[in-house]
């Protein structure tokens, strides 16, 4: 069965075993971003091995020790700074002595910078509109493929608006997706102003009553100032044609390209008004440390991460997860 026929065939399940499927695949999903995370463990936490295992004691060079794996991991300075802040005034509250004692610690830390909270995803409980946004190779018309795919499953009704017209490639990407899927689309051909494109879009959303409106965006350099006008033109258009829409704009980042994906976020946030990051591209990065330094620094939190092709491969992204996957954390089945 493929990923998609898997996708469709859920909504046939009973729900315990809805339950159980769901508890398979978030399972294995773990076990892949554990696989993905490699090289970025192998860039991090084989350095926290050395320092935490040592029988060294807590003092300044163990501090300096474990700020520099951290920046090394592309997690930044900043972030890295105030994960050992924290590390330092958790290691005094519990009076810590031994270097081993502080591995938990810093997890925990880093766990805290990276918590999105309960609302994170309350674009989920209502009628909304997603437009995604982001620079060309991301994997941004991917992701709305996949959300698309997952919001359906879930019994929402979808609609994909392909705002994309510059490329008619992106298009065609888009209406294999919406096929595979189920969901409906709306397009027009290459060249169109992709401001109508939206207008339509809004007004089907409304008439056919949907759950969820992805809208795909071109791809855009953050440094290119007429196209970031022109998302801010599409927001005005959303805003005035559908006013009582749940929005979320979500930044697609590619984890491979570290502290850029950092300056890419930072830039979009000043042209839209952010509230996720879809983090794509975790598998065979040694780079996944950006994921914390992106939400900790902009306060932008990572909402979703991708560690391969397949529509299973993007899940919700949950902290603890992550933090036990990058420290290959055993956990139950």
């Amino acid at each position: 069965m493929s990923n998609y026929d898997d996708v469709a065939s859920m909504g046939q399940t009973t729900e315990g075993d809805a339950v159980e499927e769901t508890k398979k695949k978030k399972g294995g999903f773990f076990k892949r971003l554990v696989a993905g995370l490699s090289k970025t463990r192998d860039n991090i936490v084989s350095g926290f091995d050395e320092v935490f295992g040592g029988s060294g004691k807590i003092d300044e060079e163990f501090y300096e020790d474990l700020e520099e794996i951290l920046v090394m991991g592309d997690i930044g300075v900043e972030t890295s700074e105030a994960i050992i802040d924290d590390l330092r005034k958790k290691v005094k509250e519990n009076r810590i002595k031994e270097p081993s004692e502080c591995r938990q610690l810093l997890m925990d830390s880093i766990k805290e910078q990276m918590d999105v909270g309960e609302t994170a995803y309350q674009f989920e409980n209502e009628k909304s509109v997603v437009l995604m946004v982001g620079v060309n190779g991301v994997g941004k018309t991917t992701s709305v493929g996949k959300l698309a795919g997952k919001f359906k499953a879930q019994g929402k009704k979808v609609l994909i608006v392909a705002a994309d017209t510059f490329r008619a490639a992106a298009t065609e990407q888009l209406g294999k997706w919406a096929e595979r899927v189920g969901v409906d689309m709306i397009s027009a051909g290459e060249g169109a102003d992709p401001g109508s494109v939206v207008f339509d879009g809004m007004s089907a959303a409304k008439a056919r009553g949907v759950d969820v409106v992805l809208v795909d965006t071109a791809g855009r350099l953050h440094n290119k100032k007429n196209l970031m006008a022109e998302l801010e033109k599409l927001n005005r258009i959303i805003e005035r044609e559908y006013p009582e829409s749940y929005r979320e704009t979500l930044v697609v980042l590619d984890g491979t390209t570290g502290q850029n994906a950092l300056n890419q976020a930072k830039e979009f946030s000043q042209s839209c008004d952010l509230s996720g990051i879809i983090l794509t591209k975790l598998d065979g990065t040694a780079k996944g440390g950006i994921a914390v330094a992106i939400q900790s620094k902009l306060q932008i939190p990572v909402k979703y991460i991708g560690v391969g092709e397949g529509i299973e491969d993007l899940e919700k992204f949950n902290a603890s997860e992550f933090v036990d996957a990058l420290f290959d954390v055993k956990t139950e089945e």
